[in-house]
């Protein structure tokens, strides 16, 4: 795989800045603040975003977010390293800067066999911006038990020349700066089959089954399910884990820093699950009630879920009524997702102090027509005084940020405030 010297020359001095910023001695204070958080020690609410409309940064900061190389590769490349420096620079809340950069393989087969048939409508961007948020109508694929079999048990094979060929490229761009480590990034083995499962059957439809065809949901979930377990079996035998301890996102929340990864038998040549963080999810879930939660979603979740050492679960889900039921059935849970919806007065009663309480302030209140600091101020305080006063153990997590009115400022305003409000509730 050859490159231009000027793509590989814009690699590396984006590298240089990575490198540069990995090096403030702000970093290890950021990691220890993880690492605290994350083994339930006593430490002030931390902070993290994430899912930002970057298109409409990329409108607003022309420069720092243009790409220049050539070679398809290399963009993708250069524009994860764009991101890091500019959120750096702008919103980085307590987001961490490793000198790493960690490097997929690339992998054929890794999919169930059905591909999505959908009508979108895009959301209506301000000032003309290309968005990436669509509203979805999905068209069934998956309609009675006869159609199960549809969905495909993965046979995950890894393109070693093109993992190596990449390979090489980055650690000639990156030698010195920043190294390169290998393997699946979290999102493979974030376990959310319902995620997927309403994309080939349609929502009103599946969720209405729940009621009036049980087995059929059952003998969906089963399939699903052991599709996921082999995927999951596929990648460990095919030497493809990383340990994800470090500056990872783990499920849909903060950072999964932790001095209690690896175990104490851990051999380098062989990661296991038993290594690592694993996350689980069932957002259309929201009204779903906790027997069936636990009926329908997390028996089968925790079958590939236990086999990981600790577990984030929950996305947009509220969960405030359902913490118990997640306790029972994945004993190695360590945090709680409390969505935007989430009673954050019953949540922060059921998890107490011994879970990390992953509240979701809500991303609405950057994308109104507008900005008022203020309402952030007065949300992350309402959160906080009900979680954190309380001995809670808090992560504030912004996601889902479908828009920001082509206001950056808005991003760099509320890192700023709940940095503040954050420190205020210091412990």
């Amino acid at each position: 795989m050859e490159i231009s010297s000027q793509d590989r020359g814009m690699l590396r001095s984006l590298a240089e800045r990575v490198a540069e910023i990995a090096a403030l001695p702000e970093q290890e204070e950021k990691r220890e603040l993880w690492r605290r958080l994350n083994q339930l020690d006593a430490v002030r609410p931390m902070v993290h975003i994430y899912q930002v409309p970057w298109s409409e940064i990329r409108l607003a900061e022309d420069e720092s977010l243009s790409i220049r190389c050539q070679d398809g590769f290399c963009r993708s490349v250069e524009w994860q390293l764009r991101q890091t420096i500019h959120q750096w620079e702008n919103f980085p809340g307590d987001m961490v800067v490793e000198p790493v950069f960690r490097q997929e393989p690339v992998l054929r087969g890794d999919d169930f066999g059905i591909q999505v048939q959908e009508d979108t409508i895009p959301q209506r961007g301000f000032r003309s911006v290309e968005s990436s948020i669509r509203s979805h109508e999905y068209h069934a694929q998956i309609k009675d038990d006869s159609d199960i079999e549809k969905i495909r048990i993965p046979d995950i094979t890894c393109d070693e020349a093109q993992t190596r060929a990449q390979t090489q490229v980055l650690e000639d761009a990156f030698d010195g700066l920043l190294s390169v480590v290998p393997g699946v990034r979290f999102g493979r083995y974030n376990i959310a089959p319902w995620d997927r499962l309403v994309q080939w059957t349609g929502v009103a439809e599946i969720l209405t089954d729940l009621a009036l065809r049980p087995d059929y949901v059952h003998a969906l979930m089963d399939r699903l399910t052991t599709a996921h377990e082999a995927r999951l079996d596929q990648y460990a035998a095919l030497g493809l884990l990383a340990l994800n301890n470090t500056n990872e996102i783990v499920g849909q929340g903060g950072l999964g820093y932790t001095d209690e990864l690896p175990g104490n038998d851990f051999d380098p040549e062989h990661v296991g699950y038993h290594d690592l963080w694993g996350g689980g999810m069932a957002q259309i879930f929201s009204a779903v009630s906790p027997d069936m939660h636990r009926e329908f979603a997390l028996q089968y979740e925790a079958r590939c879920l236990r086999r990981f050492a600790r577990v984030y679960y929950g996305c947009c889900e509220p969960l405030h009524l359902k913490v118990d039921v997640v306790r029972e059935m994945l004993p190695n849970v360590r945090k709680v997702s409390m969505s935007p919806t989430a009673n954050h007065q019953i949540g922060a009663q059921a998890v107490g102090n011994t879970l990390v309480y992953s509240a979701k302030p809500n991303p609405a209140y950057i994308a109104t027509d507008d900005w008022q600091p203020e309402l952030v101020r007065d949300e992350l305080r309402g959160i906080l005084e009900v979680t954190a006063r309380r001995g809670c153990h808090v992560e504030l997590i912004l996601k889902d940020i479908s828009t920001i009115r082509c206001e950056p400022r808005r991003l760099t305003e509320w890192s700023a405030i709940a940095g503040e409000v954050a420190e205020a509730y210091s412990r």
